[in-house]
């Protein structure tokens, strides 16, 4: 068992229902998959921590294929999202939370170290305040906001059940755990009342993160060191647009152990490019982003 990591990405495996023009596919997700398996494809050395019902464990073979090392707790249930689309505007999507399973509890941690410990949680609930504290006391700590802003409205049995935004009430002290921090566009402004992304990631950063990546239709947005750097999403489709936001998250991260805020912005750019033109996880290689950067 590998005991240093890269990137240790906790949070719920998913399995979705995508629905689009009224035709589902059932595919694994959740930004340890999308995140995970694109971050290891860079050349990180990644672990994922997570939880699942016991009887969809076989689909983690995925991570296994693309050397993830998972540690996995087993759960009543497995998450997912029924997330459906228009194909005339895959940018749109209604989300339907299907099952839950249940909080990542300290026990659930590995005896492993990370240079970087990736908060990818789906909905609110999978990790609280206390487990993030710890996180940090262990090294940086990259979370992406999603995870404890979405959250289940509704009955906890059957249909009816919605995803909705609410507030983080641990928020300020929680971004105070948060070294890289994600967010989208909607969460940018919820969270802010700021329109403007680079006073909205100026506002965020006064709580305690030190870079702001903040993703939007049009591309990626970083502030670092009251710097912002941005680079465009330019896909031939968007027929993978879903993780888009947890593969640009996770290149980021992986490329900032190696590279500046502005280099990392550029291949998180390409990376998320290339990986909305087929759906599921981003398995291309450095070798062909580098070729693209070089005529950029």
């Amino acid at each position: 068992m590998n005991t240093n990591f890269d990137l240790l990405f906790l949070g719920h495996f998913a399995v979705d229902h995508n629905v689009v023009d009224g035709v589902t596919e059932i595919a694994s997700g959740g930004g340890v998959y999308y995140g995970g398996i694109a971050a290891a494809r860079l050349g990180a050395r990644v672990g994922v921590v997570t939880r699942l019902a016991a009887a969809d464990f076989p689909r983690l073979a995925d991570f296994r294929q693309a050397g993830v090392e998972v540690f996995a707790a087993a759960a009543d249930a497995t998450s997912g999202i029924e997330n459906t689309y228009s194909s005339a505007d895959m940018e749109r999507r209604v989300c339907v939370p299907l099952g839950f399973a249940g909080p990542i509890a300290a026990a659930d941690l590995p005896d492993v170290t990370a240079r970087i410990y990736a908060v990818t949680p789906i909905i609110a609930g999978e990790v609280d305040l206390p487990l993030l504290k710890r996180l940090a006391s262990r090294g940086p700590v990259a979370l992406d906001v999603q995870g404890f802003v979405r959250v289940r409205v509704g009955p906890s049995t059957g249909s009816g059940a919605v995803l909705a935004f609410r507030p983080w009430a641990d928020m300020v002290e929680g971004l105070a755990q948060v070294t890289y921090l994600k967010v989208d566009r909607a969460e940018a402004e919820a969270l802010t009342g700021e329109t403007d992304l680079t006073r909205a990631a100026a506002k965020l950063a006064a709580y305690g993160p030190k870079e702001i990546v903040l993703t939007q239709s049009a591309g990626v947005m970083v502030y670092a060191g009251g710097q912002t750097h941005f680079a465009p999403f330019t896909p031939r489709s968007l027929a993978g647009r879903t993780g888009r936001g947890d593969t640009c998250f996770a290149t980021y991260l992986t490329k900032r152990l190696t590279s500046s805020p502005a280099e990392a912005c550029r291949w998180a750019g390409i990376v998320t490019s290339l990986k909305q033109e087929t759906p599921g996880p981003w398995r291309g290689t450095p070798a062909e982003v580098e070729r693209l950067l070089a005529t950029a």
